[in-house]
């Protein structure tokens, strides 16, 4: 295939519209609505973030999109439009390219997302940089890294740690987990599995959540890592309880021990559920109002004047979650 097959095969997937509202020009045209936008990017690389023995092609251009839907959600915003570079190895077959963009396209119509362009180049390695857009709906502002306050409560929309105990297991070829846990050992692995390959972005949580919190980040790099960051944005610490941290059944099944499931919701990243501050006296309300849409939403702390994170009274003596370069 050359590079114009390529783009055509990868777009097969996708609804198109004719130039200057879909792919086909040097830019995309988009109009002006009015509303706050807000604009995020962000890479898959091969060796870095997956590697094609444990991963399906599906499974990454699903992913590639949902951690920039995740930012998105994480500033309460509703997902509009997408950008997506392809850096392909020449060993990526029509096949291939097509199960990366069903991967994708599902996803990307599940939210709402139009791909309005993109770029493909050839490459040693498969790479896929998405840039993604998201309107803030009328009215509200986006969510920020700096508006928690002391007294605030710490919410998490979601379980932890199952990402990066799936990812684990991927690596290690772990598919003999402990006996002791309520989950079945295959059910385990494959709930874990999928926590890692196939992240749900709470795109919805975040918007229903914008109307109630003072700060927010998604869990990324490690829930003590992004809440260090919205510490430093707010000027202020948190302190957490291991008791109150949301984790799946199935990571019980596959940790050795109950500090390894502590490590594993604290510090393993990939989750891409949101964690936010919520000023104290509209917690009750923020609660309900997510209960009666049937998102959960799990207190994990409380924001402090201390400008550290503590977890059950004690500094952290552990890693805080995964940095590209250290």
């Amino acid at each position: 295939m050359n590079e114009f097959s390529r783009i055509e095969t990868f777009l097969e997937a996708f609804s198109r519209r004719p130039s200057p509202a879909g792919p086909g020009d040097d830019a995309a045209v988009l109009p002006a609505s009015g509303r706050v936008q807000v604009v995020t990017t962000d890479s898959l690389v091969e060796g870095v973030h997956f590697s094609r023995r444990t991963f399906r092609f599906s499974d990454v251009g699903h992913k590639a999109l949902a951690v920039n839907l995740s930012d998105i959600a994480a500033m309460g915003a509703r997902p509009t439009w997408a950008l997506c570079a392809l850096q392909l190895p020449e060993d990526v077959s029509t096949s291939d390219l097509r199960q990366l963009s069903s991967g994708m396209s599902a996803l990307a119509s599940a939210h709402g997302v139009s791909l309005v362009g993109g770029n493909v180049a050839r490459s040693l390695q498969l790479s896929i940089t998405v840039t993604l857009a998201g309107e803030i709906p009328k009215g509200r502002r986006p969510i920020t890294r700096g508006g928690a306050r002391p007294g605030h409560v710490v919410y998490v929309s979601g379980p932890l740690g199952s990402a990066s105990a799936g990812l684990e297991a991927l690596t290690d070829g772990k598919r003999e987990v402990s006996k002791k846990g309520p989950v079945t050992v295959d059910k385990a692995w494959e709930a874990l599995v999928l926590a890692q390959r196939t992240p749900s972005p709470h795109v919805r949580w975040g918007l229903e959540a914008s109307r109630f919190v003072s700060a927010g980040i998604d869990v990324s790099d490690g829930l003590l890592a992004d809440l260090g960051h919205v510490c430093v944005a707010s000027g202020v610490g948190m302190a957490l309880e291991t008791g109150a941290l949301p984790v799946l059944e199935a990571l019980l099944s596959f940790a050795e021990s109950e500090k390894l499931v502590h490590t594993h919701a604290l510090t393993g990243g990939e989750d891409y559920v949101l964690a936010v501050t919520v000023p104290k006296t509209r917690a009750a309300a923020f609660e309900r109002h997510m209960a009666r849409l049937g998102h959960g939403a799990f207190p994990i702390g409380v924001v402090t004047k201390a400008r550290e994170l503590t977890v059950d009274g004690q500094r952290w003596r552990g890693g805080t979650g995964f940095q590209h370069f250290t």
